[in-house]
């Protein structure tokens, strides 16, 4: 969709990220990992000129840029007045060497004249601790150092040396290549190192792609999703992350601008759901390693852990950066890490269950694992009925909330269901008696007469769209009467222009004005159940608008003016393209005769 003010390409490694913009400039680089410092950061820099690297081209009158099909590739062609044309082609190496990944902290970017005399300025203006300039800077014999406090970033390249450390314009008649990363020479030739880096990238990509389990339906939005969610991934760990990016706002001036570059727990279901959809059984593998290691010691569980699980998420705020289109604070790291939300009990159990069942996985789950989420387990049965801050992490509210609540049954009856699968009759009882009591007592207090849905919190008439999911984990059938009229109010009374709304009461932050994109996924899902398979469809054809011409979607959207705000790319939303796409999608089988009509 045109004009969505988020118009950002994503490159990456499983390292390393970036966005580029629609003329080739990075603007958004952390490193060296997914929640590093951003070195190229004029994406949170407001008006200030920092931060960036990009081509100057003399006289430019247009630029496309877009992903080499099914690859993190991206190529960005720029025009002159005259005729004269370049291209930039942007990716992260990744492929096998010597038998194992080869991902390192670099940015490879190559820049060849198409036709013409095209005349460019190379500019790369780094930025350190947060938004600070450059504030050295040493020229080698094929290099440029960077550096700031005890920071430091190197441009390895076979341009001319003098024209980029001074921004100066020259003739482009030959291809040349930038690379950026750890104050590291190069091990051979930058230009053969270039051309052989690209090559083996784009196979391996292509070659992953066609490893993945994709519906006949909206192939190319899956696979874009797919890879998304591959580079949201940091491999070290198997950690994926909620988005690579922090402090987007939810809504201009708003105030609701949050770190994004974590692991939330409640994404874990959804995630690992849309990774099995795609048969990337490694990544999944990967990731429920990393929940469990997260997850390993007894206790209360945080909402939200950092890509090394025992990492510090201590929130502060970036006075050196004014934030998206000047709309701040900028915040590193995340409060919500202190928060106590009781839905993330089920999440964890709900996401591990599929250790016990799948046995495509190497290592698959047994009785030890099974005794340390019964510890989980048991700090849900006992908080289920407490209040929290809930799904949505208020700062300064708590409630009995439908959500968590739900997912503590959620954590209970799936123990017992993994205490069956183990031959483990008397903990399957246990928590099978466990799981109906806690069942009873939610929908007796969940429901609400006078709205006629469950509403967000026992005792509220507040609607939540968090309730679609009630069918979803199995608290309720989608049959059942009372979830079918939960859909309709929530349909009629949360739905902005199409869109929906997580919730429209006033929170810390005063009036929510931005839709919740992954609560119109929920809405298509939970339609699906009830038999409103046309009107899921709809909905969910109507939402592949909202991408932006990368085809990447972020966490909200503006229901007025359809603009996307929200950090980019958003895990949920990726993942609800690819859940959502699975089960709304013809059969491969009608393939033919679908092509015929």
């Amino acid at each position: 969709m045109n004009g969505t003010g988020l118009d950002y390409g994503l490159i990456g490694n499983g390292r390393i990220a970036a966005l580029i913009d629609g003329n080739g400039r990075i603007v958004w680089w952390c490193f060296p990992r997914l929640d590093g410092n951003p070195v190229f950061s004029r994406l949170l820099a407001g008006d200030e000129d920092k931060g960036y690297t990009d081509v100057v081209l003399h006289n430019q009158v247009r630029a496309e840029s877009n992903y080499e099909r099914n690859t993190a590739i991206i190529t960005t062609v720029l025009t002159d007045s005259e005729g004269g044309s370049v291209r930039i082609t942007d990716f992260a190496p990744r492929f096998i060497h010597y038998g194992r990944m080869f991902h390192p902290t670099q940015i490879f970017r190559r820049i060849e004249p198409l036709s013409g005399l095209p005349r460019v300025r190379i500019r790369v203006r780094p930025t350190f601790q947060y938004g600070i300039p450059a504030t050295a800077r040493t020229i080698g014999s094929s290099h440029i150092r960077y550096s700031g406090g005890n920071e430091v970033i190197r441009v390895t390249t076979d341009a001319p040396l003098s024209y980029v450390a001074e921004e100066a314009p020259f003739a482009l008649t030959r291809p040349i290549t930038l690379v950026f990363g750890p104050d590291e020479p190069l091990e051979s030739a930058i230009e053969t190192t270039a051309r052989r880096f690209e090559y083996e990238t784009r196979e391996w990509w292509l070659k992953w792609v066609r490893t993945l389990a994709i519906p006949y339906e909206w192939q190319s939005a899956v696979i874009r999703a797919a890879i998304s969610l591959k580079l949201c991934t940091f491999e070290d760990t198997g950690a994926i992350v909620a988005a690579l990016t922090t402090s987007i706002p939810e809504a201009p001036n708003s105030g609701r601008t949050w770190d994004y570059r974590f692991c939330w727990l409640r994404d874990a279901y959804f995630v690992v759901q849309a990774l099995n959809h795609l048969g990337n059984t490694n990544s999944m593998e990967a990731y429920l390693d990393y929940l469990t290691n997260a997850v390993q010691k007894a206790g209360p569980l945080r909402p939200v852990y950092g890509i090394v699980p025992s990492q510090s998420l201590e929130e502060w705020v970036a006075e050196h950066l004014a934030g998206f289109e000047g709309h701040g604070p900028v915040r590193v790291g995340n409060a919500a890490a202190d928060q106590h939300q009781h839905d993330v009990y089920g999440s964890i159990i709900l996401a591990a269950q599929q250790m016990f069942v799948d046995e495509r996985l190497e290592r698959m789950g047994d009785i030890a694992l099974f005794r340390r989420l019964e510890q989980h387990g048991e700090l849900a049965w006992k908080l289920a009925l407490q209040p929290d801050s809930g799904i949505w992490e208020f700062r300064g509210r708590w409630r009995v909330h439908t959500h968590s609540a739900a997912m503590c049954w959620v954590a209970c009856d799936r123990l017992s269901s993994i205490a069956h699968v183990l031959g483990l009759p008397s903990e399957a009882e246990c928590w099978r008696q466990r799981a109906h009591e806690l069942r009873e007592e939610i929908l007796k207090r969940a429901w609400n007469p006078k709205r006629g849905a469950f509403t967000a919190a026992f005792g509220s008439d507040d609607l939540d769209a968090s309730s679609l999911l009630l069918a979803e984990i199995g608290l309720v059938a989608p049959s059942d009467p009372r979830f079918i009229a939960t859909c309709e109010v929530i349909e009629r009374e949360l739905s902005r222009s199409g869109h929906v709304m997580r919730y429209i009461a006033d929170d810390d932050f005063g009036t929510p004005e931005s839709a919740f994109l992954i609560c119109r996924f929920w809405l298509a899902d939970a339609l699906a159940a009830i038999g409103r398979t046309a009107d899921a469809r709809d909905h969910f054809v109507d939402l592949l608008r909202y991408r932006n011409s990368y085809g990447l979607m972020s966490e909200d959207v503006d229901p007025v003016t359809g603009r996307l705000w929200g950090n980019l790319p958003q895990t949920y939303s990726m993942a609800g393209i690819v859940i959502t796409a699975k089960r709304l999608s013809k059969g491969w089988e009608q393939a033919w005769s679908l092509a015929s009509l």
